[in-house]
């Protein structure tokens, strides 16, 4: 697969990634697994960690229910050392924690354990200086899962879908990272806001946009990622996008993206 993206360079330890939204259907999984797989693609190494129950992030890199034995909620339990429950994909230099339904109730369990807000980053501050980048994905709720995904990471990519709503649903989310910004992890930030299931036809999609770039400026990133049957498509075959067909708008919009996330990652490491 060819790329434009200029690599980074790797780094001594990972940079971790949210990718998260409260509101489910904005493209949040179809984002992560797509993104990781273009910084892949130029070398750079890259584990997901797929926190979604449903974890359709796992599937959707072709790793079967079955297969699935060692996973994130043993990682978060303490029954499994975050070592073994990663799993290669088909993918060179990309690999994932799988998630099970288990993980469902993971936040009832969560509830009496000791540091239950910091478990995912004790777990992957074992692993961060073997990986580049480090992405979660994160459930479409904003529930203990997803506070230890943001005390654990350095910053939050939130796909916001081009609707009527969009901005309601941001705004409930910047105000829950504020507070962990404020109680449990000083570092959060936003790294960038990305606009999905966008149709140019559409005079919806459009005005949100518009509205959200008035709101947010320069957060929001100058790619879209439109609505594509081949992004539709792709999960069924168990591969990302930009496998499935490279060549469809789609993949192309995510390679884009990728060179954003990259070069804003470049700026903060020169500032």
């Amino acid at each position: 697969m060819e790329s434009n993206i200029t690599p980074p360079g790797h780094s001594a330890t990972a940079r971790i990634l949210a990718i998260a939204n409260q509101k489910g259907g904005v493209g949040k999984t179809t984002t992560a697994i797509n993104l990781a797989t273009a910084l892949a693609a130029i070398g750079q190494k890259v584990l997901i960690v797929d926190i979604d129950p449903q974890g359709n992030a796992s599937t959707g890199l072709g790793v079967g229910r079955e297969e699935r034995e060692r996973n994130v909620y043993g990682v978060l339990m303490g029954e499994t050392p975050i070592k073994s429950a990663i799993y290669e994909s088909t993918i060179p230099q990309l690999h994932i924690v799988p998630s099970t339904p288990d993980l469902s109730g993971a936040e009832l369990e969560l509830i009496d354990l000791d540091r239950r807000s910091h478990r995912l980053y004790d777990a992957v501050s074992e692993i961060r200086d073997e990986y580049d980048y480090i992405l979660m994905d994160c459930p479409p709720s904003l529930n203990l899962l997803t506070l230890n995904a943001m005390v654990a990471v350095h910053a939050v990519i939130v796909p916001l879908q081009c609707e009527f709503f969009a901005l309601e649903g941001l705004s409930m989310l910047m105000k829950t990272i504020e507070r962990v910004r404020l109680t449990l992890n000083p570092g959060l930030e936003i790294q960038g806001v990305v606009l999905t299931m966008f149709d140019k036809r559409n005079n919806l999609s459009l005005q949100v946009a518009q509205d959200v770039r008035d709101f947010l400026g320069k957060k929001v990133y100058r790619t879209v990622i439109p609505r594509n049957v081949r992004i539709s498509e792709a999960p069924s075959h168990g591969k990302p996008v930009l496998i499935y067909d490279h060549r469809c708008a789609g993949s192309q919009a995510y390679i884009r993206l990728a060179s954003e996330v990259i070069r804003r990652e470049q700026h903060l490491n020169a500032a």
